[in-house]
Order: structure tokens, then sequence, then C-alpha cells
């Protein structure tokens, strides 16, 4: 039996233990979680190789983020695999392939630009893989326990984050930076192989022949791209996960200079870089665990809100306690997401989730690595504190901008001539149900109040929901 509320309990407040009961979850919980260890352990260890070949911090830093930006075109061009593909395949496929990346870079002297388009490669790639993973755990959990399913999985990379940079900062000391991408590639085929001998294939298979044809794929990844982000409904709950947190990143990169502009004491850095991840796994325990979803869903704005506004506070050029506070408030803040998940969710078509998931995150990390950059340049000229605080002042006027979503509800139901077929879908309008539309369910909030609108009639039910069979 899934763990989950039927969709109508949507007031359910489901619990980690029963998320974790779900054993396809589990497994695609467990191997995400080492691999993201993996990748911290990697992607360290390659920007301490690069720089010890070259002596170029700027080498050096192209290669700490040289996986990011070229996963927004894997999505764009690659991402229909996602649903075209079976799952197991895929997703072990993805596994083996950065294995055997980090082997090349372990194993094989070769130049520096060969070795950064290794690594660019394989992250072109990612975006496919990922989305996959990220549907199955859509098809394995229902309502709120897909919501605290996706709170697991912040909390987890957060920790497993920190992890990975800690034991490649060991493993470089111990071991040295080639046989330390060789530990790396130990994890990444030890998460294939769970993959391939535990998950069970044909539950969840694709598109009979969808993956044939490389100009197909492609042709089909562009058209499907095009159809998610023409969409009001998917663009903007797309937006409003990807913009606040490209504007925190932005915010989170000028620490480093902040801390050596006040002359803090050296390590304090460290310190202050710190409190974000911390707030975010408090954010994330205590708004998924305590929260009922339809709570969360009214918090959206609010924590929005939280997130830019304690860093207007770096305007005032703070000592370290009051910033460390101003940044856990902020990393709390992350906690908004838990309340999109399943509007964004309702709002995919069935045959697009895996492709829009992929979407989802290659954005997120593509904003994260411009959002440092275009906030350095300002702080070239306004100074860090007050880069920090225009970062914070356009993630709180974010949130302004989600507030105007909302479009009145009405209890009566509409006509069936009222629906349109956004997203490939047959949608009511959004005055009768605006979970179904960019108007209302995740984001949209009355005027006049804090809190988020949502209609409580139930003549509406999104097509897309799969349970486990």
């Amino acid at each position: 039996m899934t763990p989950t509320a039927e969709p109508g309990q949507g007031n359910h407040r489901a619990t980690y233990r029963e998320v974790l009961a779900e054993p396809r979850f589990r497994l695609l919980f467990s191997t995400r979680t080492v691999a993201i260890t993996a990748d911290a352990l990697r992607i360290t260890t390659f920007s301490v190789l690069v720089f010890s070949a070259t002596g170029s911090a700027l080498l050096s830093a192209v290669a700490f983020g040289i996986g990011f930006i070229p996963q927004l075109f894997g999505s764009l061009l690659l991402g229909s695999l996602a649903d075209r593909l079976p799952p197991r395949a895929l997703i072990t496929g993805g596994y083996a392939l950065t294995c055997v990346a980090a082997l090349l870079l372990a194993l094989v002297r070769m130049p520096v630009a060969a070795s950064l388009g290794v690594v660019a490669l394989v992250a072109i790639a990612t975006p496919v893989f990922h989305g996959a993973s990220s549907r199955l755990v859509a098809q394995s959990l229902e309502g709120d326990a897909y919501v605290l399913g996706r709170s697991l999985n912040n909390i987890a990379a957060s920790g497993a984050q920190l992890f990975g940079l800690a034991l490649g900062g060991a493993a470089v000391v111990v071991l040295g930076p080639r046989r330390a991408l060789a530990v790396s590639a130990v994890l990444y085929l030890c998460c294939a192989l769970a993959i391939r001998f535990r998950l069970q294939p044909g539950e969840f298979g694709g598109a009979p022949g969808g993956g044939r044809g490389d100009g197909g794929a492609v042709r089909a990844s562009l058209h499907g791209a095009s159809l998610l982000l023409r969409g009001q409904t998917v663009r903007r709950l797309m937006l409003a996960q990807w913009l606040p947190v490209a504007f925190v990143a932005g915010a989170e990169g000028l620490i480093v200079a902040y801390a050596g502009g006040h002359h803090f004491a050296p390590g304090w850095y460290a310190v202050l870089m710190g409190c974000l991840p911390v707030g975010m796994l408090v954010g994330d325990l205590l708004v998924g665990r305590l929260l009922r979803p339809p709570t969360r869903e009214r918090l959206v704005v609010p924590l929005i809100a939280l997130m830019g506004l304690p860093l207007v506070g770096f305007a005032a050029e703070p000592g370290v306690g009051v910033s460390s506070c101003l940044l856990l408030l902020c990393g709390f803040g992350f906690a908004y997401g838990l309340g999109l998940q399943r509007p964004f969710l309702d709002a995919l078509p069935q045959d697009g989730q895996g492709q829009a998931f992929g979407l989802l995150g290659s954005g997120n990390m593509t904003l994260q690595g411009v959002g440092p950059a275009c906030f350095g340049a300002v702080a070239a000229g306004i100074g860090t504190g007050g880069a920090i605080a225009l970062a914070g002042g356009a993630a709180a006027l974010t949130a302004g901008w989600i507030l105007t979503w909302h479009l009145p509800t009405s209890p009566v139901p509409v006509p069936n001539d009222s629906t349109g077929s956004e997203n490939g879908t047959e949608q009511p309008a959004c005055r009768v149900h605006p979970r179904a539309c960019g108007g209302g369910s995740s984001t949209g909030f009355p005027r006049g109040a804090g809190v988020l609108e949502l209609s409580r009639t139930r003549s509406w039910r999104p097509a897309r929901r799969i349970g486990r069979p």
C-alpha cells in the first residue's frame, strides 16, 4: 500500500516514517544521498587537482562550476528521454557514466581542457538521469507523502554535501587528489549496482520506441520544454522555485568577501557560510513535520519574504553575531519550497514529468551559478554589504510578485466550456481551482491576508495522479 492519503484528503499530514516505508523511495533516497556525497567529493577534489596542475585560481573556479551551467542545455536538448526510456536503465546508466568520468579524471593524465570537457559532457546528460529519478519518486508517493519525500531529499542533500566536502578535504590530504577521485568513482559504482539489482524493472517504463533516434529525441525535448515554459502554471511555479534561490545564492557568494572586508577573525567566514544550510535543515524539519499541507501552501510567500528580508539587514554592515542570526533566518525561509511541491506536481502533464523535473533542477543549478557572478559585479560598485542587501531585496520583491498571482476563487463549479488546455491537459478555470492554474494554490495570496487562499471545491482532481500499482 502506498503510504499516502487519498487525493481528496488534502489536509492529511504524512510522516517521515510512512515515506521511508515505501521501498522504492527508500532505495532512490539512499542511493541519491550517497551520490550527492560523491558529487561534493568529486567537485572539490577536481578543483584541487586543476589548481595543483595550473596554479590558476580562475581555472580552479571553472573546474568547480563546470558541472552546473551545461545542465540547462542537456535539459533542453535531451530532457524528453527522462519520460521515454525505462527509469531503471537511465538511473543506472547515469551513475555508471559519472563513475567512468571520475575514473578517467583519476587515472588518465589529460590536458585541463579535456578534463573540463569530460565533466561538462556528464553535466549535459545529468538532467535526464535526475529527471527519471524524480519522476519515479513522484509516481511512488502521493499527496503529502510526496512533499515529505522532497523534504527528506533536501535534508539529506544538505547533510551529504557537508559530509562530502569534509570527506574531500580529508581524502586529498591522506590519499592525494587522484586517489580521492577514485573514491568518488567507487561510491558512484555502488549506487549504480544498487539500482540495477534492487529496483524492479517494467513498472514505470517509458513510451514504446520513445527513445529512438537522436534527432527525434532532441526535437521532442525542445518541443516539450517549449510547451512546459509556455504554460503559465508551470512557468510561474518554476520561476517561484528558481528566483529566490538564485538571489540568495548571489548573496552567499559574497560572504567570504564580506568577512574579509570587515576583518573578521580567520575561520569566521566558514561559520557564516554554515549558517544557511543549518537554517535550511531546521526549516525543512519543522515545516515538513509539524505543519499540515494547506498551512505549508499558505506560508509560501511569508517564507520567501523570510529568505530575503534578513539579508537586507546587511546594508547596516553588521558584525559576526548579527550576521550569523540573519543568515540562519534566511536559511529557514528555504522551507517555502515544500509548499510548492504538490501544486507543481499537479500542474504537470503525466507524460512530461521527467522532463519537467529535469528542467526544474537544471534551471535551478544554472541560475545559482549566474547569481553570484551578477551580484559579485554589483559588489564591485556598492560594496559587499550593499550587494547582499540588494540580493535580499530582490528575493523579497519576488515574494511580492507571487502575491499578485491570486485570482478570486468561487465555490461554484464552472461549466466545462471554461476549461483550458494549458500544458497539454484539460484544466479548470483559475477561479474554480487555483491549483490548476498559475493563479492560486501554491502561491497566490488574497489581498489583505497573510496566507495562501486555496479553493475548497473538490469538483476537480488532477488528471495526473498516479499511485503505486
